[in-house]
């Protein structure tokens, strides 16, 4: 049926031109909010009447006219009311819906993408600095990205997965000073580990079992081997560096794995220090420099960041010649441009958004060519875990939080996945373990997959040849029921082209969860391996395609399919 949307589309656009020549781009059909009003609507008589200068509804009398003696009217809608101020109401025949199963059978995986459009899209995310095993906050930035990337590659953009992460600074020696107080056989507690609260830098010890499994390693002069580096350990726990690397590839592996058993993969890890060697970040402050934009005040570097927006100008240079951490971030940014890439997506918590308005000051105030509004972002929320009823804050591994992989263990990546995408990424989510582990038809997952796995099995009980769905007479799907599954299945890409322009993969399982519940309606509303075989065949090729769209749907949130439960 989005062909005959399509069609319905076009000639709607050509009335429209009849009427008041440039109005055809206004043609938009949408889907009513009661059923009962029919099966598309459009608001464009109300939209014309001003210009027009005439009454809404005599505009819709018109229209429905014009709308009448098109051939696409002609063949696919049964009737077209006019209601309220001039809201036009479309009822499709049934064969007009019956048109989605078809296309849906012959696209299989393709339905619902389009034609590769030689645009391509970078989108970073996960982005953990390598100082301890993935939190289940990174979890939830993965599970986005990876499906914000799966969304925009069926609109047909190249992308491109990117992970970058602080290989130095501050945290980084944190790191390697914790992993040396252990190498030297202290712990947490022990007389001479940093714990005066009014250091700062003491705070940030890492005291995570974690770090003594690192120090052991090290000492044994391991080698670890990571997607985007291998070192081996000298052994000597005197040489911080050699500590700082060793911790760092350590737990690059670590985080790797974590990846892995998510399912997920990146095209590059990019590496800050790689930003200051290059150049790049010295560069950036010449840009900035001699395009007029920065300043001198209290010994500090700043940039005019208020020119562009900004609450309050920013300090680029501290007085002792480090750079604020949005430097560099605007160095990268400018190499993502010069990298070819023209859209850019960061995944990121929402503790960084301070930081947009100053980088894509930055970006603007450089003069590269870069526009406004670059980069685009998504901002999620931390998650909560609860366990039999309560809140879970420590994992063993980590020593102060939930890792990822502890999730995984717990419940299955499915179900990470899934409840992870379930909310705006901006909105508080509790995770339930035991709620993610039922198997019942309160969890999402669980309904969605059996929904799938269900028609499975009704498939394998009738053990036919699956061509011969592709050719079954569709005229028996008559039934209220079944015109409301073939309407829900047609929604699909429309649904999908939405989500990945607002970036919102949790309109997926929101589609996913009615469309399970739609078919959970046919399925008991009518009996599918009838003896007749004209409506055997019929009622088995829309179940067929209702399997199809949950597979493609699960397959943009990362999220299997299974075919027996």
């Amino acid at each position: 049926m989005p062909s005959v949307k399509t069609e319905l589309l076009a000639a709607l656009a050509a009335s429209l031109e009849t009427l008041l020549p440039g109005a055809g781009s206004q043609a938009a059909l949408e889907s009513p909010k009661v059923a009962a009003h029919g099966d598309f609507a459009s608001t464009a008589a109300m939209q014309l009447a001003k210009p027009l200068k005439s009454n809404p509804r005599q505009v819709a009398e018109q229209l429905r006219s014009l709308l009448l003696a098109q051939a696409a009217f002609v063949q696919w809608v049964q009737d077209i009311d006019i209601a309220g101020p001039g809201f036009i109401n479309l009822r499709l025949r049934p064969e007009a819906k019956q048109q989605v199963v078809r296309e849906i059978l012959q696209a299989t995986t393709h339905f619902g993408k389009q034609a590769p459009n030689s645009q391509r899209v970078l989108v970073e995310f996960v982005s953990a600095n390598p100082t301890g095993p993935l939190h289940v906050g990174h979890g939830r930035q993965a599970a986005l990205g990876d499906a914000i990337c799966n969304l925009l590659h069926t609109q047909g953009w190249d992308v491109y997965r990117e992970f970058y992460y602080n290989d130095a600074g501050v945290q980084i020696n944190t790191l390697a000073t914790s992993t040396q107080l252990r190498a030297r056989g202290m712990r947490p507690g022990d007389a001479g580990w940093p714990t005066d609260p009014e250091d700062p830098a003491s705070k940030a010890f890492y005291n995570g079992d974690y770090i003594a499994d690192i120090a052991e390693d090290f000492k044994a002069g391991k080698t670890v081997v990571s997607d985007d580096r291998q070192f081996t350990a000298s052994g000597d726990i005197e040489d911080l560096d050699n500590i700082r690397a060793f911790a760092v590839a350590y737990l690059r592996r670590e985080q790797d794995l974590d990846l892995k058993a998510f399912s997920l993969h990146f095209d590059n890890y990019y590496l800050e220090s790689s930003l200051y060697s290059s150049g790049r970040v010295a560069a950036t402050v010449e840009k900035l420099q001699a395009a007029g934009k920065t300043y001198e005040q209290d010994g500090a570097l700043w940039l005019r960041s208020t020119d562009y927006g900004d609450d309050k100008d920013r300090v680029m240079q501290k007085r002792d010649g480090s750079y604020t951490y949005f430097v560099p971030d605007v160095a990268y940014h400018i190499a993502k441009w010069e990298r070819g890439f023209s859209k850019v997506v960061n995944i990121q918590g929402t503790d960084h958004h301070g930081t947009i308005a100053r980088v894509r000051a930055g970006l603007q105030a450089a003069g590269v060519g870069i526009p406004q509004g670059y980069p685009d972002y998504v901002l999620h929320t931390m998650v909560r875990v609860v366990r039999g009823g309560e809140e879970v804050k420590i994992s063993k591994r980590a020593g102060s939080y939930v890792t990822l992989r502890d999730l995984i263990e717990w419940t299955s990546a499915d179900a990470v996945r899934f409840f992870l995408l379930s909310r705006k990424p901006d909105t508080e989510y509790t995770f339930d373990v035991d709620l993610a582990v039922a198997k019942n038809n309160d969890n999402p997952v669980y309904y969605v997959q059996y929904a799938h796995a269900r028609i499975c099995s009704v498939l394998v009980a009738w053990g036919g040849d699956s061509a011969q769905l592709a050719r079954a007479d569709l005229g028996p799907l008559t039934s209220p029921q079944a015109q409301a599954l073939m309407l829900l299945l047609a929604k699909y890409p429309d649904m999908l082209r939405a989500a990945a322009q607002d970036f919102a993969p949790h309109d997926v399982t929101f589609y996913l969860r009615e469309l399970a519940a739609c078919y959970h309606s046919y399925y008991d509303a009518e009996r599918i391996l009838v003896d007749e075989e004209p409506v055997r065949l019929a009622r088995l090729a829309l179940v067929a395609a209702t399997a199809q769209v949950l597979h493609n749907g699960l397959a943009v949130l990362g999220v299997s399919a299974p075919r027996k439960m």
